[in-house]
Order: structure tokens, then C-alpha cells, then sequence
């Protein structure tokens, strides 16, 4: 556990404590040499409160000390990860809608299988996460908004299905991204899913990968297709169209958000990914201010310190 402070410059404030030490001990010497002037035995006595009375005024002394310091780290505001984060995590997912995702590589296509293992995630999800999910073909759209109410987002991801646009993954990305951070204060995922060939939109998918780097969002991909070419159509002239899967731009924008990528063969393994995606995610603990907790030990410090000089074990007479 590590701590961090908030302000650390008023750490320097500790360098008092080592200087108030140099300088009680330059004092006590000097006060002794004057008891010594005295010519009256009686009078160097009195001055004397005894072994007892020394270790009081020492404990008293270091309880100050302590109080010093516990002030001083205090304001300089430390901050312990106590726990993990109390709002959750805002989850969404960024679905690939575009006419590849009509394939039957997947049983009965992509788009089922994609829409069947989402919906099995969000059920998993912890009560407090928060789920949402973005569409894109040849533009991005929104299907369900960031909410805790999963069933009603299951419900808004019944009714999504393939058009026979294109795909503008940069798009999706990046309005993906801007959901997960529609709520502060909490953990941000986004989950692709798509075949990876990003061929429309105004935004690239490396722009929007950066996008959400900055924005502190993790991006975990998955790969919907086979390695092979898969027949979804035929367009206006008769010409068949297939339907491939560009791992390496899925795989680029995983790493270099610190997410991960998955490439699944079939619609088995694509529900054991997303059986794992929810072990994956990393709930981050809040940073905790902790500053109170040293003032209140610094006045405590002060309170026993003053009785053992005025109370009952006081001092002096």
C-alpha cells in the first residue's frame, strides 16, 4: 500500500522536529551550567525535578514532537487506495453493426452471437456497475445510454441488429468512450467488438484509441470472423461480398489502452472470453484522504501531553 500526498511541500515543515531537538538539547546544557552558579544547594534541588520529573519532561517533549509532525503530515494531505471503488465501474459496450457482421461464421451469424454474449456480461455485472452500449456501422450511434438498470439495457440491445453499411470502428470508439465518462468519478471500460476492417467514419481507429488512452479508459477487444474469408452478400452488380477480420488494428487499440485482446474461433469460445472479460476488468481502489486522521492523533498528542504536565501526573508541583 502505498501512500501519496496531495501537497507534499508541507513535508519540509518536518525539518522542524530534528532542529527543535538540537536546539532543547543546546538549552538544557545552558540551564544547567546556570543551576550550577547557585550558591545554595537547596535552590539547585528545587531546580532539579528528579529522575522521575526527567522521564515526564521527555515524554512530554517527544509527545510534541509527534503532535509537530502528525500536523505538518497532515496538511501535506495523504491519500491511502483503503478500499475499492464504492460508485463501481461504467461499462459499455461498442457493437459493430456494419452488413459483415451478418456473416454465419457464428451460429446463426455475428451479430446474434455478439448480442447473446453481451447480454450474459451484463447480467454477471457487479449491482453497481453501470452498462451501455454504442452502435456503429458507417457512423456511431447510441443504443442504450450508461444506466444501472440492466434489464432495461438488455432490453434496448434486443432491438439492435445488422445493417449493410460499413464500418467506422474510430467512430464507435470514440463515442464509446465519451459514454464511460458521461458518469465521473468512476472506472471506465469500453468492450469492441467488431471484425477489425474500419473502412468509413471520421475518426481513425488509432485517433480514437488515443482518445481513450488519455481519457484513462481501458479498451478490450474482440474479434468477431474467421481467419478465412466468409460470404455475407452480394452487392448491386451481382459481386459477392466477404466478410474478414483485421486482428491487428482490434489487438493495437487493446494495447495501447491497456485493455486486452481476444480472438475467438467460434461462438463457444467467444462465451468463455466474455466469462472472462468480467475477471479482466480492474476495479481500482479510490484514493482515500487520510489527513484527518493525523490531526486527530496530533490533538490527542496535545491533550496528553497537557495532563501529564497539569494533571494528575504533573511535573511540576
Amino acid at each position: 500500500m502505498i501512500v501519496e500526498f496531495e501537497d507534499p511541500i508541507w513535508l519540509a515543515g518536518l525539518i522542524f522536529v530534528p532542529l527543535i531537538i538540537l536546539y532543547s538539547r543546546y538549552f538544557s546544557k545552558r540551564k544547567y551550567l546556570r543551576a550550577l552558579e547557585f550558591s545554595k544547594l537547596s535552590v539547585i534541588k528545587a531546580a532539579n525535578p528528579g529522575k522521575r520529573g526527567e522521564r515526564l519532561l521527555k515524554v512530554t517533549f517527544s509527545l510534541g514532537l509527534i503532535a509537530i509532525a502528525f500536523i505538518f503530515i497532515g496538511l501535506a494531505g495523504p491519500q491511502l487506495p483503503l478500499e475499492q471503488t464504492k460508485e463501481g465501474v461504467n461499462i459499455v459496450f461498442a457493437l459493430d453493426t456494419s452488413g459483415s457482421m451478418k456473416a454465419a461464421d457464428y451460429q446463426p451469424d455475428r451479430i446474434t452471437a455478439a448480442k447473446e454474449a453481451i447480454g450474459t456480461l451484463i447480467n454477471q455485472l457487479d449491482p453497481k456497475d453501470y452498462a451501455g452500449i454504442i452502435t456503429f456501422d458507417s457512423g456511431a450511434s447510441t443504443a442504450a445510454y450508461l444506466s444501472p438498470d440492466k434489464q432495461r439495457v438488455i432490453e434496448k440491445l434486443g432491438m439492435i441488429a445488422a445493417s449493410d453499411d460499413s464500418t467506422a470502428i474510430g467512430d464507435g470508439l470514440a463515442l464509446a468512450v465519451d459514454m464511460s465518462k458521461s458518469i465521473p468519478n468512476r472506472k471506465s471500460v469500453v468492450i469492441l467488438l467488431s471484425d477489425g476492417e474500419s473502412n468509413a467514419g471520421y475518426v481513425s481507429p488509432q485517433t480514437a484509441a488515443e482518445f481513450a488512452k488519455e481519457s484513462g479508459v481501458q479498451v478490450f477487444t474482440v474479434a468477431m470472423g474467421s481467419s478465412e474469408k466468409v460470404l455475407v452478400g452480394y452487392d448491386w452488380a451481382n459481386n459477392p461480398r466477404y466478410a474478414t477480420v483485421d486482428e491487428e488494428t482490434l489487438e493495437y487499440i487493446a494495447d495501447s489502452t491497456g485493455g486486452g485482446f481476444y480472438s475467438s474461433v467460434d461462438e463457444k469460445t467467444l462465451g468463455n472470453i466474455y466469462s472472462q472479460l468480467d475477471d479482466a476488468i480492474v476495479h481500482e481502489k479510490e484514493k482515500t484522504p487520510v489527513g484527518w486522521l493525523f490531526f486527530l492523533l496530533a490533538g490527542l498528542l496535545v491533550i496528553a501531553e497537557y495532563l501529564i504536565r497539569y494533571g494528575r501526573w504533573r511535573v511540576l508541583p
